[in-house]
């Protein structure tokens, strides 16, 4: 069975993501761990990081980095 796909997206100050799935749960995916790694340290300038996007099921950026839906709802905490 497939995981859930993401229908909205908000970024925080805190470089995490706030997340709405198809199934209506909301998580928060922190990017941080991913900052200082390869083409995700692009992301450390906060306004790159703010213009994430929901598109084709997961977040994606201006640069065409884009996180695994799978990795954002596994890895994502329920939001409160």
């Amino acid at each position: 069975m497939m995981n859930p796909r993401v229908l909205s997206v908000q970024p925080t100050t805190d470089f995490q993501l706030l997340i709405h799935f198809t199934n209506q749960e909301r998580k928060v995916f922190d990017v941080k761990p991913y900052l200082s790694v390869g083409v995700f340290r692009a992301l450390q300038d906060i306004t790159l990081f703010n213009q994430v996007k929901p598109f084709n099921g997961t977040v994606v950026w201006p640069n065409n980095l884009d996180i695994d839906p799978d990795t954002l709802y596994l890895d994502g905490e329920p939001a409160n």
